[in-house]
């Protein structure tokens, strides 16, 4: 991990989302995006730590450092992030802290709290279904793993999509951008 400096300006924006398997993360942070247009980083945890590096989640995962490099090289380049993954307290708080610490601009925290059930019933609509199934995501489930300095903001399963992605927009200041 980097940290230690400021990264960013007053006028980048960081979005961190985080949650269970199957929260709605990847498809919020991808509607944000497609949203605000041009101009913003999307950094997701499972491409750059299942695609790029193909790791396992462990505590010091060489994806949890590349995770905070792509941050904030995108974020010292002008654009706005929203990093999403599970991202768990344990693994990847103490980055997360450091980000959240260096960036000179707003950054705002979301977790999606969705029930174990919840997530069961939506991961079999996605395309992966068949990939993992109930053992394997009851063994990753982590209910409400927030980061220990409470900056999260706790987005309940009642929520609905749109809902979501409007308060987000409207909270970390990201109207629409030129596309």
């Amino acid at each position: 991990m980097t940290g230690g400096r400021g990264v960013g300006s007053a006028a980048t924006r960081l979005v961190v989302l985080r949650g269970n398997s199957a929260s709605g993360k990847s498809t919020v942070a991808a509607e944000v995006r497609r949203r605000h247009g041009r101009g913003m980083a999307l950094v997701g945890q499972d491409n750059l730590r299942r695609v790029v590096l193909r790791e396992r989640d462990v505590a010091d995962g060489a994806n949890i450092g590349l995770i905070d490099t792509v941050a904030r090289y995108a974020l010292e380049h002008g654009y706005h992030v929203v990093v999403e993954g599970i991202l768990y307290a344990a693994h990847y708080g103490p980055m997360l802290e450091a980000l959240r610490r260096d960036h000179r601009g707003r950054t705002h925290h979301y977790y999606l709290d969705v029930s174990f059930e919840e997530t069961l019933r939506r991961h079999a609509g996605k395309p992966q279904a068949a990939e993992y199934g109930e053992a394997e995501m009851r063994d990753w489930y982590r209910p409400l793993d927030l980061l220990p300095s409470g900056v999260e903001s706790v987005v309940p399963e009642t929520s609905g999509f749109a809902a979501t992605v409007e308060r987000i927009l409207r909270e970390a200041g990201l109207g629409a951008a030129a596309s």
